[in-house]
């Protein structure tokens, strides 16, 4: 199946795109966009593959769905166009890089800086029906995500991997944690927030540090 999405990426997954589930899946998605609004745009669906390449991946952060809001959602789990006011979550996320690393609060909830640098900002599902949280889940992209994640923690060596919440963490059942860095918290969601799980992690400082132990250059978060 000729899926678009970075070369890299395409002959790592190639054989998952000849699987059954994954041409049922894209069936699912094709009528899904035909016949209702959803999101992100079609073109947008494997950003966070085409902005980090394979072996560019230094650090993964897993999120669930795409934002179902009207111009939210730009393939990158919890970043935003442009323009567009700052989800909790990611209202959060930034609040937390201000404590954590002394960095003022951003204009932009636009996250693909730190694609460019190396961080996989994967969904676990990949797309979803406008205003209709989760509507896509369960059709396949689990699946395909998983094997991304297996891909990763199999053929590559010292990724930092973020699982912030319960979900992400149970997708993060597949690292090989003798091969890779493993950081958990809870969700920067304001209901995890506000009851003390996400705020004060450090995560960010503490990713900088083990790519600095690794040689590697930091994020510029």
């Amino acid at each position: 199946m000729n899926v678009k999405i970075e070369e890299s990426w395409k002959n790592i997954l190639s054989e998952e795109f000849e699987k059954p589930y994954f041409n049922h899946l894209i069936q699912f998605v094709k009528s899904e966009y035909q016949s209702n609004r959803c999101y992100p745009r079609g073109s947008q669906i494997f950003s966070a593959f085409d902005y980090c390449p394979f072996d560019r991946v230094k650090v993964v952060i897993i999120g669930q769905d795409p934002y179902h809001g009207v111009g939210q959602a730009n393939g990158l789990c919890f970043s935003v166009h442009d323009d567009i006011p700052h989800p909790p979550s990611l209202v959060n996320i930034f609040k937390e890089i201000e404590v954590d690393l002394g960095k003022p609060y951003p204009n932009s909830g636009d996250l693909s800086s730190w694609a460019n640098q190396g961080v996989l900002l994967l969904n676990a599902t990949l797309t979803v029906r406008a205003h209709q949280a989760g509507s896509h889940q369960g059709k396949g992209w689990e699946q395909f995500t998983d094997a991304v994640i297996e891909k990763i923690s199999q053929q590559r060596e010292g990724v930092v991997f973020l699982l912030w919440g319960g979900f992400a963490k149970r997708k993060g059942a597949k690292i090989d944690v003798s091969k890779h860095h493993v950081l958990t918290s809870g969700h920067p969601s304001p209901l995890s927030a506000n009851r003390g799980y996400w705020f004060g992690n450090k995560h960010f400082s503490k990713t900088n540090e083990l790519l600095h132990q690794m040689k590697l250059s930091t994020i510029n978060w």
